[in-house]
């Protein structure tokens, strides 16, 4: 079972950035994809971004796009960019590992181990 750990959440105002790491233990010869996902108080978790496996090609959901930036650090560990932030924001954040495909799907059932989250709060 790969572990997945997040780091870097907190408070904010409206207009600053954030960066969020994530780092999934496992094989250091194995490159996984990798995804963020977001779930506010009341609302499902949702597709935030995610990076592929062989390629290292973003992808955003559109709330996100132009603000927020997905990259990869070493083989298993991402960071999340998050520039602008704005109250809608808000959430926790969690990390997913897909081990089995090589692309990024934004369906929560596709990914295989998930983090424990980390809070990112954005105030007016």
């Amino acid at each position: 079972q790969v572990q997945v750990i997040e780091s870097g959440g907190g408070l904010v105002q409206a207009g600053d950035s954030l960066r969020l790491s994530c780092a999934a233990s496992g094989r250091t010869d194995t490159r996984y994809t990798m995804a963020w996902f977001r779930q506010a108080p009341g609302k499902e978790r949702v597709f935030v971004a995610g990076i592929d496996q062989i390629r290292d090609m973003p992808s955003y959901a559109n709330a996100v796009e132009g603000r927020f930036t997905i990259s990869r650090d070493n083989a298993n560990t991402v960071a999340l960019q998050m520039n602008n932030l704005q109250p809608e924001d808000t959430a926790v954040y969690y990390c997913a590992v897909d081990q089995r495909r090589r692309y990024v799907y934004t369906g929560t059932g596709y990914y295989d181990s998930w983090g424990k989250g980390t809070q990112v709060t954005v105030s007016l």
